[in-house]
Formats: C-alpha cells, structure tokens, sequence
C-alpha cells in the first residue's frame, strides 16, 4: 500500500506522462493530417501522374510488413521505445525535406521509401509506448489517443486553408514544419519501467503468431482500416475534380476526424466487447465506401464523412483493447509490429492495386473497398467467442 508522500509522487509522474504522450501524439498526427490529403496533391501539383502517385504512396504500407516489424522488435529488445520514437521522428524531418527538393518521380520514390523506413515505426511504437502506460498508470487508450485525433484535423485544415493560398508545390514544407515540431515534442516523452520480460526472445515472437485469437484481430483491423486507402489516397484529387475547393476539402476530413474524436473520448463508457465495436466499425464502413461511390451531394458527403468515427474510431478503439487483453506488456511493441506489418501488406497491396483501378473506374473503386471492410467484419464477428475467452495477460488487469 502506498504511503501518502508517495500518491502525489505517483500522480505527478501519470500526468507528465500523459501530458507528454498527449503532445507527442498530436504532433505526430499533425504529421499524418497534412500528409494523407495532401501529399497526393503536392505530388500531382510537381507533375506526378496518378500510376505514380498510387506507387509512391504504397511505400508506407509496404515498409510495415518489411522493415517496421524489425525496427519495433529491436526497439522492444534493447528496451529502448522512447529512444526510438525520439530517433524515428528526427529522421522523418531530415528525409521529408529532402523529399521536398526532388521533382523526379524514381527519385521521390528512392527517398521516401527511406523516409518511410523510419517514419512508419513511429505510430506502432507510440502506440506500444501507450499500451504499457495503459497497464502501468491504469489509464484509458481512447482519451490519450484523442489528442492525436484533434491534432490531425487541426493539421488537415490549417493545410486546407493553405492549399487555397500558397502554391500547392508549397505544400511538402508545412508537412516538414510539422515533423520538426513532433522532433521538439519528443524530448518530453517520460521513460518508463522496463517490464522484464518473463520469456526468452526466441519464444516471444513464435507464440504470439501461433495465436489464432491474434490474427484474428490484425487480420480483421488490416481489412477494415485497409478499406480506408482510396480514401486516403484519392478522395482529394477525385473532389477537386468535382468542383470542391480545397478548404472545403479540409472540412470534410476534420468532420470525419471530429466524430473520431468524440468516439475516442466516449470509449471508456462503452460496454461493448471489443470485437463487437470491430464489427461495428466494418459494417460502417460498407456503408460509407457505397454510398461515396454514388457521387453524393455535398450535404450527404458530410454526413458520411461523420461514418469515420465509427469505420476507423470505433475500429482502433475495439483493435487495441483486444491487443492490450491479448498481449502481455513485455511482447506489446512486437505486437504492435505485426498489427502494422499486416496492415502494410493489405494497404500496399490495396494501394498499388486503387491506382489502377481508379484510373479504370473512378469512384467505383469505393465499391471494392466496401468489400474488404465487409471481409474483415465477417472475420472479427467469426472470432467473437475465441476472443471472448482471452488469455489471460498482465495487461488486463493481473
């Protein structure tokens, strides 16, 4: 039992760190807001075609089935998550500016996929960072990961407003004063305890991938959040298309980003069970890519975009419970590797695959997306028992 000198102890060192997760993840995220709307937009703005652009932007995905899994490993075993997001984000400033002064397009390809070696480990390991301050402090996934949500639509309006006022060739230097901002962040990040880990190394890995319950979870998150690429990576150039500016534009991402928000702020009182709120999310999406895929009114789209906080809050939300029940802490950064090595295959492969399909249908690509949200939906709801029935970890409560 705690002596009352040590309660205020232990409160200060759960604000700080929640404080400086909070901060991290924001800058982080405004990262991300700028660069998931836009970047396709500075690319197509330096001449870019969209057979490129569709395989320039599956770099990210395709470095986090090859290099991210070895990186959070790596991480994990030296006991060094802080350090590497520390490193990972300052690589990421260095490599988007260097991104910034090509124009050609096997150049940008060659240096953002060296960017992305480094910048894709970034959310796992904050989110692995998260995770043991969720067992360790008893706090609440959701609430932390919130700010994050915020910072990202902030960042995608304020690039939205841009795109409307400065060149979009400019667009590429507010994503790198976004990185360097997330540089300065991470000198707040608090260390944590080492969790020794309780298994050796060579086992760690192996038993996690025999786990069916754990692949039932990345399998079913990699389909519905992989259902999210046209999105991401056309919804801006196919509404520019259609008359919609590019504040407007902004807007309708920060709707989808604001009902993320509230859903991560409710989370804590929701008593579904995680895979039920996965399956939630799945059936949202279906009817979010099919509705989209019929060129709906300006009105409509709006209310759709409101679908985001159930297709990808609702979907994280119930992802990441289930991983902080099935993972024990001393394995959760290399679960969290494979969570986006998954991811990276499907949303590489979805990535590469869209810029074709685009160019053959236009928005009946959403038609295919709703596809793979409604697999992973049947994979989630599949696993509903098994998952019901976790093993028992040290990260759900002892």
């Amino acid at each position: 039992m705690q002596s009352e000198s040590q309660i205020p102890i232990a409160a200060a060192k759960k604000r700080r760190f929640a404080v400086g997760l909070a901060l991290f993840y924001s800058a982080v995220f405004a990262v991300a807001g700028t660069h998931l709307p836009f970047f396709p937009v500075w690319l197509k703005a330096i001449g870019i075609d969209a057979a490129w652009i569709g395989l320039i932007n599956a770099l990210p995905a395709i470095t986090r089935f090859t290099t991210l899994p070895q990186v959070t490993a790596f991480a994990e075993k030296r006991q060094a998550i802080r350090t590497a997001m520390m490193v990972s984000v300052l690589a990421t400033a260095i490599g988007f500016t260097a991104v910034g002064l090509q124009q050609q397009p096997l150049a940008l390809l060659l240096i953002y996929a060296l960017t992305c070696v480094m910048w894709t480990p970034t959310t796992p390991l904050t989110d692995a960072y998260a995770l043991r301050g969720v067992a360790r402090y008893g706090l609440d996934y959701g609430p932390l990961r919130l700010w994050g949500s915020a910072a990202f639509a902030t960042g995608s309006l304020a690039c939205g407003y841009l795109v409307d006022s400065i060149a979009p060739r400019d667009l590429i230097w507010v994503i790198v004063a976004w990185a360097v901002v997330a540089v300065l962040a991470s000198l707040l990040l608090q260390p944590l305890d080492d969790v020794r880990r309780k298994t050796t190394e060579t086992h760690a890995g192996k038993a996690l991938l025999r786990d069916a319950g754990f692949w039932a979870i990345i399998a079913s998150a990699a389909l519905i959040q992989g259902s999210h690429v046209a999105y991401y990576t056309f919804s801006a150039i196919n509404w520019q298309l259609h008359g919609i500016s590019g504040l407007t534009i902004a807007g309708l991402w920060t709707l989808g980003v604001i009902a993320e928000i509230v859903v991560f702020a409710l989370s804590p009182r929701f008593s579904l069970h995680p895979s039920t709120m996965m399956a939630i999310g799945g059936l949202s999406a279906v009817v979010r890519w099919i509705v989209t895929a019929n060129e709906p009114p300006l009105a409509l789209l709006a209310i759709v975009q409101l679908g985001h906080g159930l297709s990808f809050g609702m979907t994280i939300v119930g992802t990441m419970n289930l991983l902080v029940q099935r993972v024990p802490p001393h394995q959760i950064a290399r679960g969290q590797g494979y969570y986006a090595a998954c991811n990276g295959l499907l949303g590489a492969t979805t990535s590469i695959a869209s810029g074709a399909i685009y160019a053959l249908i236009g928005d009946g690509l959403y038609y295919v997306m709703a596809a793979m949200a409604a697999a992973g939906a049947i994979v989630v709801w599949s696993a509903r028992h098994q998952l019901q029935a976790h093993p028992h970890s040290e990260a759900s409560g002892g």
